[in-house]
């Protein structure tokens, strides 16, 4: 670190650059390193899918992706499909909940005093998150050890807390709060700011100090100050766009940036998922979540022609042909948000290593319930990209309505991991989930 600084000063560059070249060979302060960089992000999205439109007919390479999952056809060899994988975990409170608490913990929720709309009311989950557990086993161990392990992204996550907003935790009764505003985020990865103009003044002297350090680096390192401008100027255009929002109108002094308002999240998600490949690039952690708003939920997606909210219209029968037409196309929009994902991964490349960051990252895209109406655990709609764990990938496979917890375990055995149960033992008799390798 000390080497990285000196070598800054002398080019007469600020130290608001650090965290940009903080992965740069040409300023490592011991040989890079040469393991690779194993990652997870998880995403998810509310209130089940259209089946018909989700799962493919066949089984195997050879599969045709259904409407919902079409975004995806540009990484369909990179793509797995498990259908079959559903939460065996009951107990207290309600399906929505039970299926957003238990999502990533795999275990039951305590009682308590949140009801939800039917069964019994209940409290947090009783374990730590699948997530939370790989980034405990990185970070205890130097080569894998990253700045925050783990980050946590959201976007119109509701400010309450409860059992329908949380999926990640620390350990039982301890439900981390996802991070849903982009300039909080990037504070967080780069440090504190008072307000937009200091954040732009702040980007302005970044892009010219990355412009200085691309006169004296290798080409390799040169290609990632390439991908670090274009994100700087990106952040510059988003902060333009909101000033010029503002313009004119009697504007309180607020939390800059974008509003956190329901017909800005497509551009909220936009920017939360560049700040998540930007802190891949930067090793700031290994392990993401990304949630989309939360169990419940009632966007209302005017961007896409629908006024309904999500949650409303995803208790429509199936007869009505109309609603699930509607519920396909969101499902469809959350599928693309997780295809500019794979795609921007995939044009990263990995510092210091082969290839991209997508071959070296997993992603998995679940979901608190198999379908809305039926309110189901069955059949979660589980869907990765991406080469991150060395699974057999490009395939749709079919299991006999396995726990959830053996998928779980799985992912934990990709990163060496090799826990015999994760969440209710009860639901891993069988082991880890065979096939994906």
């Amino acid at each position: 670190m000390n080497s990285r600084r000196h070598f800054l000063r002398r080019l007469g560059l600020s130290a608001a650059a650090l965290p940009f070249v903080s992965n740069l060979s040409a300023f490592a302060t011991t040989p890079a390193r040469t393991a690779r960089k194993q990652r997870l992000v998880v995403m998810f999205s509310p209130n089940g899918t259209v089946p018909w439109d989700f799962w493919p007919d066949e089984q195997g390479e050879t599969f045709t992706l259904k409407r919902i999952l079409e975004p995806l056809k540009d990484f369909q060899n990179k793509t797995l499909i498990l259908k079959g994988v559903c939460d065996k975990v009951r107990g207290d409170g309600d399906n929505h909940m039970r299926g957003m608490g238990c999502l990533l913990t795999g275990i039951e929720l305590y009682p308590g005093n949140i009801q939800g709309g039917s069964d019994t009311p209940a409290g947090w989950a009783s374990g730590i998150s699948i997530d939370q557990e790989i980034a405990r086993f990185l970070q205890a161990k130097e080569e894998t050890r990253t700045r925050f392990g783990s980050l946590e992204f959201g976007v119109m996550v509701p400010d309450r807390a409860d059992t329908w907003t949380r999926m990640s935790y620390a350990g039982a009764n301890k439900p981390i709060t996802p991070i849903d505003d982009p300039y909080q985020m990037f504070r967080r990865l780069y440090g504190q700011v008072r307000d937009r103009e200091v954040l732009g003044s702040i980007l302005d002297s970044v892009e010219q100090d990355l412009q200085k350090i691309s006169k004296v680096v290798s080409r390799e390192d040169r290609h990632l100050l390439e991908e670090h401008t274009t994100f700087v100027r990106s952040m510059e255009e988003q902060l333009r766009t909101a000033a010029n929002a503002d313009a004119g109108h009697a504007v309180p002094v607020l939390e800059p940036g974008i509003r956190e308002e329901n017909d800005n999240i497509p551009q909220i998600t936009k920017m939360q998922l560049d700040l998540l490949v930007n802190s891949f690039v930067n090793d700031f952690a290994r392990v993401a979540t990304f949630q989309i708003t939360n169990s419940v939920g009632q966007p209302k997606m005017n961007w896409l022609g629908i006024d309904e909210g999500h949650h409303e219209l995803s208790h429509e029968p199936n007869e009505n042909k109309e609603a699930h037409e509607k519920l396909t196309k969101i499902n469809t929009w959350y599928c693309e948000q997780m295809a500019y994902l794979v795609k921007r991964l995939s044009e990263t490349p990995e510092p210091g290593g082969e290839g991209s960051l997508l071959d070296n990252t997993l992603i998995v895209w679940g979901n608190e319930l198999g379908q809305g109406n039926s309110h189901t655990l069955d059949n979660i709609p589980f869907v990765m990209v991406g080469n991150g764990l060395d699974f057999q990938m490009g395939r749709s496979l079919v299991f006999p309505k396995v726990p959830h917890n053996r998928l779980l375990v799985a992912l934990a055995h990709g990163f060496g991991h090799h826990l015999e149960t994760f969440g209710n033992p009860d639901f891993c008799r069988d082991g880890v989930l065979t096939g994906l390798t």
